[in-house]
């Protein structure tokens, strides 16, 4: 038996502005840090020994992660993905959701948002919110760097390392999983094997740790939410 603890980060900046954030690198909030050390009490009222750390490469994660652990006291290195990132949004980055909806129409904005397989247009790659142009991304090869993301393109690259790294050590370990709304919903489609419509439904709130068990065969056995108050809807559990 072992245990996969998955931690959208706390709320962001640009979570509170309700900007599309996708690939820029923006912090928390002073509720986002509050959040995440919310989710490490909670995490640390499970008696649970976590055996490694996960992030993706973006601030609002790896800090997330930074103060779960200073709850748990835990001193041990952290590892960082960037294909744990979160979905790069293309054009839409740094464009206000309500003024989107009433741009373009709060039908077009929510295909954008939730569609499978529908990309926004690319980003210009001389804008300075393309990945290219943020220091935070300098170490992954130019031919990774998206210039815009479907949710479909963010589940083949968050599976890919999923299923090269992280399923080969969850066998024997305990896991946790600092990551970002479209990032855990390609990880949730995938562990519960929800077809493209479920996925679209699935809501992943911010500071709020989700609690899989899994047995030695690595099926689910057992899933929820710490802070039952804020829980979302599995759409499976």
């Amino acid at each position: 038996m072992s245990y996969l603890i998955l931690v959208r980060h706390g709320q962001s900046v640009w979570n509170l502005e309700k900007k599309f954030t996708g690939w820029v690198d923006v912090d928390l909030t002073e509720n986002g840090k509050l959040e995440a050390k919310k989710s490490g009490e909670l995490i640390k009222l499970q008696n649970i020994n976590i055996d490694i750390f996960y992030s993706s490469y973006q601030l609002r994660a790896k800090n997330t992660l930074r103060l779960i652990k200073e709850v748990l006291s835990d001193e041990s290195l952290s590892r960082e993905a960037w294909q744990l990132n979160e979905r790069h949004y293309g054009a839409l980055t740094g464009l206000n959701k309500d003024e989107m909806k009433i741009k373009i129409g709060e039908k077009k904005v929510h295909q954008f948002r939730r569609s499978w397989d529908l990309r926004p247009d690319p980003l210009d790659k001389s804008n300075p919110y393309h990945p290219l142009n943020i220091k935070t991304y300098k170490e992954i090869p130019i031919s990774k760097i998206p210039d815009t993301e479907s949710l479909k393109d963010t589940y083949e690259r968050v599976l890919e390392f999923y299923k090269k790294t992280i399923e080969n050590e969850i066998s024997n370990n305990n896991i946790l999983i600092s990551a970002h709304g479209n990032s855990i919903r390609a990880l949730c489609k995938y562990l519960f094997k929800l077809d493209e419509n479920q996925i679209s439904k699935l809501e992943i709130p911010t500071g709020n740790p989700l609690l899989i068990k899994l047995n030695k065969e690595n099926k689910i056995t057992d899933c929820k939410y710490l802070d039952r108050e804020r829980a979302k809807d599995l759409v499976v559990f």
